[in-house]
């Protein structure tokens, strides 16, 4: 795979099913199974992978990798991540995005404040949340801010060009 290529954690492996080189899977697609829909892997150091074949397995799921065929390799590959290249994502239309787009982008007030740079994004049981990394002279004197991504209350706009996020957003709160 080259370099320039951007991957996207989709999955981890877990640990050892079996002793045919099975291993259980750990997705993080929105639908479980969704992760089945990508190939190749990239497991570890971006070395490439297929699936072999999988199925669910008492809530969980589990699959057979292309020359991963016993415990002992099956082991070798436990705990990596399961990235898949970013082009296989399906492309989304312009009002939506995927978290790592907003990673590195710029959040300021509709008021013209410059809050920092978009550090983190986490998801919560009521709503996804940011988290700002402010300036290093924030006049607030906040190191980091908490945001969450309400759209039309709270998250006004997102600029993929400019990559600039505008927020109805109290800069000493």
């Amino acid at each position: 795979m080259s370099q320039a290529s951007e991957t996207v954690i989709v999955g981890k492996i877990g640990a050892p099913y079996g002793v045919k080189g099975w291993v259980k899977i750990n997705s993080y697609t929105e639908e479980s199974s969704g992760i089945f829909d990508y190939s190749p892997w990239f497991l570890g150091a971006d070395k490439e992978y297929q699936v072999d074949q999988w199925r669910t397995h008492s809530k969980s799921l589990v699959a057979k990798i292309v020359g991963i065929d016993d415990r002992d390799a099956a082991e070798s590959i436990k705990n990596l991540d399961i990235s898949i290249a970013a082009e296989a994502l399906p492309e989304l239309s312009d009002d939506e995005f995927y978290w790592r787009e907003l990673m590195g982008m710029q959040v300021v007030t509709d008021k013209g404040y410059d809050l920092g740079k978009v550090k983190d994004i986490f998801a919560t049981g009521a709503n996804d949340v940011m988290l700002i990394k402010a300036n290093t002279n924030d006049a607030f004197g906040q190191k980091e801010r908490l945001l969450p991504i309400l759209f039309d209350q709270v998250v006004l706009n997102i600029d993929k060009v400019t990559r600039v996020i505008t927020v109805d957003w109290d800069p000493a709160f």
